[in-house]
């Protein structure tokens, strides 16, 4: 008789999982588990998420308290004001990697940090992650229209520019169908 070692943390995180992605998968119809990345997801899903309000912000919301274990993304108003706190501030960093995403797949972007890592481990190990990954820039195209301005910049001004990027691709994702 062989024993097999379970890793009850892992298994866990992969319920709470399962049970944060269960509004994605009836709202976006696309399979969705604990290692999905910004780029496994749909540009239609993208598309939707990125517009960060209603039926869409409810599923970031969703997502984010059921793998803090703070319930459904229907509570948010209920939790204490230090816990919405925390839902809030990773919505608005998850609500960023998002919009990175679009943007880079619409080809204004070359890269984005945290690009490469799971949402489910975006939003659990925020607290160890969140704070490096805002502080490095997303990088700009070598062909997007101002990228030699671009150059010329300094980090704060590269910043505030990526951030004034985010309603020119909002309108282009509204003029999508």
């Amino acid at each position: 008789m062989q024993t097999e070692v379970i890793d009850l943390k892992k298994a866990k995180l992969e319920l709470v999982a399962k049970r944060g992605y269960r509004n994605w998968v009836t709202r976006y119809k696309e399979g969705f588990h604990v290692k999905t990345r910004p780029c496994d997801i749909s540009l239609e899903t993208l598309r939707h998420l990125a517009k960060g309000k209603g039926e869409n912000a409810f599923c970031l919301y969703d997502l984010i308290m059921n793998l803090l274990e703070l319930g459904s993304g229907f509570e948010l108003n209920e939790i204490d004001s230090e816990d919405k706190m925390m839902v809030i501030d990773r919505y608005l960093f998850l609500l960023d990697i998002i919009r990175y995403e679009y943007m880079k797949r619409a080809g204004w972007l070359e890269s984005y940090p945290g690009e490469n890592l799971a949402l489910v481990e975006l939003i659990v190990d925020y607290v160890k992650l969140g704070p490096s990954l805002q502080a490095e820039l997303p990088l700009l195209k070598e062909d997007h229209p101002d990228y030699k301005q671009y150059l010329e910049m300094n980090t704060f001004e590269k910043t505030e520019f990526i951030r004034k990027l985010i309603p020119g691709i909002l309108k282009e994702i509204e003029r999508k169908p």
